[in-house]
């Protein structure tokens, strides 16, 4: 899975313009949208993650790192803005740094224990910068310097900041303010000589001279093919050059160093077909002996240094013996040794120091050129495999797996020779040849107890480092307090001035053409000299107009006069809602701006969307519909033509019904209070409230606080003391928000902010007004309890408790919930729900008792 991370410059050099109009941020922006669709062309780009880090100080440079999603990386990168400092230095530290913040605790690196080729997370760092100078707090840079110090744990075991799998790529942008006469140059995009182009070349990548809008797609093309899954290796031949070819040029035969000699180049680790992941055997070996009393490690190079002898040799491969293979990106080195055209020879390859009494080493693979000759190949073997293999070829061949004595001490002695930490790829080796007892249990693997520990601690700092990191992605840098320009409009604007043009005139001998906006620098903040003293928020009282004089004087009073009560205003309630018509759709900020909410109280009820422009939107999952309809959460009328008439019956789609906020399960249905009429008749009155005092008025829908039985509903709360509650706090509302009579207003202007309500007359309904509401209600708290039970109903199992809690909850006459109780059992009878239906009969049944006796009682 490659890492693509975009270092993208926001100094306030990027705002210079192109001849196309726009500036260098922008075509960077564009720059990094192109490369992400060329890539994605590309079917293994699914596995690829982006990053972005711009020039800001850390954490707030990191835009987009380990967890942020593709739409925010697309998010941070449109709201890039060009305002600082051109420290690529500490940038390229805090890109890296957040590429290496993981390694330590997935162990790619090894330390210690050879570096192995497939074990790798290729990354690949983009910058894209304009190569002005290089501007710090400390002043203007002619060199690259990136910072010596670093959080990141483990940092001292590398002598450099970057790892073998990592290259820089840098895109300087050098496209002309105004539009050039001359052709643009053919062939390929030259290298930059900003100061970025050493770093390039010394992780493997390359800078990019970008003079065109057409020169930087030809780089992005470039680019796309350069992630390439692979690692670094510095190749540098050891001994006497070869012996020159008998029909080789003249230039061949030239002495002293060649571009063959030393080369700096990948070679690639193609991941296996079927796992997707690179398989491999053999380590790289270290440029030490590892020693088992050492307290601490030797610090590594970032690319290790491959030496190769250019003595034909045989190349060795055996039976059942697995080796590794890696082909070389093309370098003078293997145009070199395709030249020669000896596919059946091979050079020995070695890392010095890596044996215990030799200074070259051992050799553990070769290069060899492949049958076609049309690329290189570097074979990486057992170490010192021309001893191994011809043991191995015996034990197989000669000994049939059955060690004598004389092979074991060959044997023996072998190992003495081979790095401890080859002990664990040698036992693989040995148990897929079928020898697996040759090699004992106990044998150690070349690190301390010290050491081991060491890398351990590291790793859980790592680990620390890593959450603590993520932690602040994503948040923003403190604001600076400063003083805020504000256009003061109406007067003369500076350059219109005659004693200002007649002063540059006398200084610059011709007459200026100045064009300035007094509106372009409005909402920018002039930073501080002294920090710790902060700037006065009001205004000069000498600086309001006088047309604003009365307004001015209000707020002001009503600041004095109301500072226990809320905070300071400098602006009428009015104002603070007159926003330009740009921003006016700008809610995202605005809801980021706002404090967060509280948890819902109820996790079953529907959650609102924030869509702005569309508040009545709902969640989908959490909507209700009636009966006949279908709930359907995926694509509606699936395989069907868009034009056929039978796809929508009806004319139209069907109409859903989101569940309403009144009604939830387990939960009485509170209606609102109506306001009192004429006593209900005996018909009316609730079958199980008994007998009711003829003195007290009760609204009918408060019928369902209780249940056949006389008691109240599992809430247990009484309908009459939740009114005296709802009445308690809505007075104590109107105690604490407004003032009482009697008391003056404070501060008062003329009584705009502060009114006092008289109390109006209650409204009396008519009789026949009074029933019409009373029936429409009903009605719909009936049908929104109809949808709930038939939702139970469909319900596999035999949990019904719920449906007979729904069922007390029902509104109307007698005759009304006898009906409604009808059609239940019969929604039931279409599930055949058999046991449901007897209980609802023994419930129709009881219902009926209950009225008789109740009209019994009446009688009497």
């Amino acid at each position: 899975m490659p890492v693509l991370l975009f270092l993208i410059d926001t100094s306030a050099s990027m705002n210079q313009r192109t001849h196309l109009g726009t500036t260098y941020l922008d075509v960077a922006k564009g720059a990094v949208e192109t490369f992400m669709k060329l890539r994605g062309r590309d079917p293994a780009s699914r596995g690829d993650r982006y990053m972005l880090v711009n020039y800001e100080d850390v954490p707030f440079g990191i835009k987009a790192g380990w967890k942020e999603s593709h739409a925010t990386f697309m998010t941070e990168l449109r709201n890039l803005q060009a305002t600082g400092l051109t420290t690529i230095g500490q940038s390229l530290r805090t890109a890296f740094d957040l590429l290496n913040l993981n390694r330590l605790v997935t162990g790619i690196d090894n330390y210690g224990q050879g570096r192995n080729p497939f074990f790798l997370e290729p990354a690949i760092i983009i910058a894209i910068t304009d190569g002005n100078k290089l501007t710090s707090g400390g002043g203007v840079q002619d060199e690259l310097h990136l910072p010596l110090t670093t959080p990141l744990p483990g940092s001292e075991l590398t002598k450099e900041p970057f790892r073998w799998d990592q290259r820089l790529f840098a895109l300087v942008l050098r496209i002309p303010g105004n539009t050039s006469v001359e052709p643009e140059p053919l062939g390929g995009v030259p290298p930059d000589d900003s100061p970025i182009t050493p770093m390039c070349e010394v992780t493997g990548g390359r800078s990019y001279s970008v003079f065109s809008q057409r020169m930087l797609n030809q780089c992005l093309e470039s680019l796309v093919q350069k992630i390439q899954s692979g690692v670094v290796i510095n190749f540098e031949k050891t001994g006497p050059d070869p012996p020159p070819l008998e029909d080789a040029p003249a230039e061949a035969l030239k002495s002293g160093l060649q571009p063959w000699h030393c080369c700096h180049k990948l070679i690639y680790v193609r991941p296996n077909p079927k796992t997707g992941v690179p398989i491999g055997h053999w380590p790289i070996p270290e440029a030490f002996w590892p020693d088992q009393n050492s307290p601490t490690l030797p610090p590594r190079s970032a690319h290790p240094h491959v030496r190769f002898s250019c003595l034909d040799a045989e190349p060795m491969v055996i039976d059942k013996v697995p080796f590794d293979k890696y082909e070389l990106e093309p370098s003078p080195l293997t145009q070199y040794i395709l030249e020669r055209k000896s596919p059946h020879t091979c050079w020995q390859v070695f890392v010095c120091n890596s044996a215990k009494y030799s200074d070259l080493g051992q050799p553990f693979g070769y290069l060899k050129a492949s049958t076609a000759l049309n690329c290189v190949n570097l074979f990486v073997m057992p170490y010192n495999y021309p001893v191994l293999l011809p043991l191995l070829d015996d034990l197989i061949k000669v000994h049939k797996f059955k060690p004598t004595i004389k092979w074991r001490q060959s044997f023996e002695n072998y190992l003495k020779t081979m790095p401890p930490y080859y002990i664990g790829s040698l036992r693989k080796a040995l148990r897929i040849m079928g020898a697996p007892n040759l090699l004992a249990d106990n044998m150690e693997y070349g690190l301390s107890y010290s050491v081991v520990s060491y890398l351990k601690k590291l790793s859980q700092q790592s680990k620390i480092e890593y959450d603590r990191l993520i932690a602040l992605i994503g948040k923003k840098p403190p604001s600076e307090a400063g003083i805020k320009v504000r256009w003061r409009g109406g007067g003369i604007s500076l350059a219109q001035r005659r004693d200002f043009i007649q002063q540059l005139q006398s200084l610059t001998g011709d007459v200026p053409t100045l064009e300035l906006n007094p509106k372009e620098f409005q909402g920018f903040h002039l930073a501080l000299l002294n920090k710790g003293l902060k700037p006065q928020s009001f205004r000069n009282p000498y600086d309001i107009p006088r047309s604003h004089l009365l307004d001015q004087l209000s707020r002001m009073r009503r600041n004095l006069l109301n500072t226990s009560v809320c905070t300071l205003r400098g602006q009428d309630s009015d104002q603070f809602h007159s926003v330009p018509i740009a921003q006016m759709g700008n809610y995202q900020d605005f809801l980021k701006a706002a404090p967060q909410p509280l948890r819902d109280a109820d996790p079953e009820q529907p959650k609102r969307l924030h869509t702005f422009g569309n508040p009545f939107k709902l969640d989908k999952k959490g909507m209700m519909i009636d009966e006949a309809d279908e709930f359907v959460t995926g694509p509606q009328n699936k395989g069907k033509r868009p034009g056929d008439s039978s796809s929508m019956p009806g004319g139209g789609p069907k109409r859903r019904r989101c569940m309403s906020p009144l009604l939830r399960l387990g939960r009485a249905y509170t209606p609102p209070v109506s306001p009192p009429a004429s006593p209900r008749t005996s018909s009316d009155m609730d079958l199980s409230d008994g007998a009711p005092d003829p003195d007290l008025i009760i609204n009918h829908l408060n019928q369902n606080h209780y249940g056949s039985d006389g008691s109240s509903d599992s809430d247990g709360e009484h309908p009459s003391s939740d009114l005296q509650e709802n009445h308690t706090d809505h007075r104590d509302e109107e105690e604490n928000g407004r003032p009482q009579a009697g008391e003056p207003p404070l501060g008062g202007d003329g009584g705009a902010e502060m009114v006092l309500m008289e109390e109006q007359p209650t409204r009396y309904l008519s009789p026949a007004a009074l029933k019409k509401h009373i029936h429409t209600e009903t009605t719909k708290v009936n049908n929104e309890l109809r949808a709930l039970i038939n939702k139970e109903i469909r319900k596999p199992g035999r949990h019904y408790e719920k449906i007979f809690l729904l069922l007390k909850q029902i509104q109307g006459t007698l005759d009304t919930r006898l009906i409604f109780l009808q059609n239940i059992i019969k929604e039931a009878a279409r599930f055949k729900k058999r046991v449901l239906i007897e209980q609802l009969e023994n419930f129709l049944e009881e219902i009926h008792n209950r009225s008789i006796s109740m009209n019994h009682v009446d009688t009497l």
